[in-house]
């Protein structure tokens, strides 16, 4: 059995793993450069590979193809394949092929990645034997060649949806929906809607699907669409006879006639978009028979997520806070909707298709400076120019925070929240982020 691997990062190396562990004729084809870290892998698990290139003859006879998330399905190595007849699969449908674990798939246009870590942490905390995957850390398919866990909760991006076709998580959770990665979907919000809901399409009536019940493009999904999985809604503004709503600040869920409850200020985390991760989270404990006391011990001491609203300093009175991982305009609307002191808000980087009247309302009430951290910032400025006194443009990340600390006074908040893709002048949002924090560090 010949496995091609396309991609040399994490899901295409820990797939490569899996596949040598498994007996395959392994080759990984990377069209970029392969990291040293990645390489020194390869190496040692003798993994032939290339990079920079896509060698056909080398690709075209492979019984099976494992397509990185990164790359498109328009790009003319997949189209050839497939052309070809040959299955290309995502790294999650091929480990989940191999692993006899119990699934929670999380997806959503925000809050997926707080929700995998806190419903991991209430898991583990509970004492289940319990991985964490998908689009986070150690890939999937590294950790099913090890094959040390019961249970896994897989952050799943629509991109690792595009590719799943038996694939079946026990508790599905779509956290919220908007638009994201439209240039990946032919700049069709529907279709991106669509991939996102891949993620229940194999479940049956033994499993779970929890949503928002808030979200309008779910909820108009679930009207149009059949879905066999049992249905289990959140919510912050209706009472739900099952599923999970707020009353009086309080949580409450009712899930298989077992009730729960735990006030938010007991919460580890601030803000009304964390109310809605906690009952994800919560929803997906009690559907896995977490004991109540341990629930609420985790929900109040979990310590939340790098570079999403992150607490980073307090300097002359003024909070610094990263939220480097707000790559969306919907995610910048639940941090700016968070603040509650007058803000400077670090905005901009690679632009994907954003609409930013959403956030006029928010930037009206709570923006006293904008700082555009890119190299095309027209749209941002355009956009609020009218409507904040200070616009400031700036290429690095040091300059970022020295303008913002000069426009900030005692009692403010700077806040980094890009709403934009970070590739014009970092790696990576983490990449940004981390130098956010430096440059804080040393004002």
């Amino acid at each position: 059995m010949r496995l091609v691997i396309l991609g040399g990062g994490e899901s295409g190396v820990g797939t490569a793993i899996l596949g040598k562990k498994l007996g395959y004729d392994v080759f990984l084809s990377d069209f970029g450069k392969i990291k040293n870290n990645y390489k020194e892998i390869l190496l040692i698990n003798k993994i032939e590979w290339e990079e920079e290139k896509h060698t056909p003859e080398l690709l075209f006879n492979a019984d099976i193809v494992m397509k990185s998330p990164g790359i498109p399905d328009k790009s003319p190595i997949v189209v050839q394949l497939k052309e070809k007849g040959i299955s290309v699969l995502s790294e999650i449908e091929l480990a989940s092929r191999f692993t006899k674990a119990v699934t929670i798939g999380i997806t959503g246009s925000n809050g997926k990645t707080t929700t995998t870590l806190l419903t991991h942490h209430l898991l583990k905390s509970g004492g289940l034997n319990v991985g964490i995957a998908g689009n986070i850390g150690k890939s999937f398919a590294w950790q099913v060649a090890e094959d040390k866990y019961d249970s896994y909760v897989l952050e799943l991006s629509s991109f690792q949806l595009d590719g799943i076709i038996d694939y079946r998580p026990h508790i599905a959770v779509v956290t919220n929906l908007s638009p994201d990665h439209l240039d990946r979907y032919n700049y069709e919000y529907q279709n991106y809607i669509d991939a996102k809901f891949r993620i229940t399409m194999n479940q049956t009536e033994e499993d779970y699907l929890i949503y928002d019940a808030d979200d309008e493009a779910i909820n108009k999904w679930l009207e149009k669409n059949t879905v066999k999985a049992q249905l289990i809604p959140f919510s912050l503004t209706k009472k739900l006879e099952k599923g999970a709503y707020l009353e009086n600040n309080t949580i409450i869920t009712n899930i298989n006639n077992e009730k729960f409850v735990m006030p938010t200020d007991n919460l580890a985390l601030e803000g009304k978009h964390n109310v809605k991760n906690a009952m994800a989270a919560t929803t997906v404990a009690q559907l896995m028979r977490i004991r109540k006391a341990t629930i609420r011990e985790s929900l109040s001491d979990f310590q939340g997520v790098e570079h999403r609203l992150e607490k980073v300093l307090k300097i002359q009175n003024v909070q610094y806070i990263n939220d480097s991982k707000a790559t969306n305009v919907n995610a910048t609307f639940y941090a700016l909707d968070s603040m509650n002191t007058p803000t400077v808000w670090i905005v901009g980087g690679v632009d994907k298709g954003n609409d930013y009247t959403e956030l006029m309302a928010l930037v009206r009430e709570k923006v006293k400076a904008i700082v555009c951290l890119g190299v095309d910032n027209h749209k941002i400025i355009d956009a609020f120019a009218n409507v904040v006194d200070v616009v400031v443009e700036v290429a690095a990340m040091d300059e970022a925070v020295k303008v913002a600390q000069k426009l900030a006074e005692k009692g403010d908040t700077v806040l980094l929240s890009p709403a934009c893709a970070s590739f014009d002048l970092f790696e990576s949002y983490e990449d940004r982020g981390r130098q956010f924090k430096l440059a804080v560090q040393n004002l």
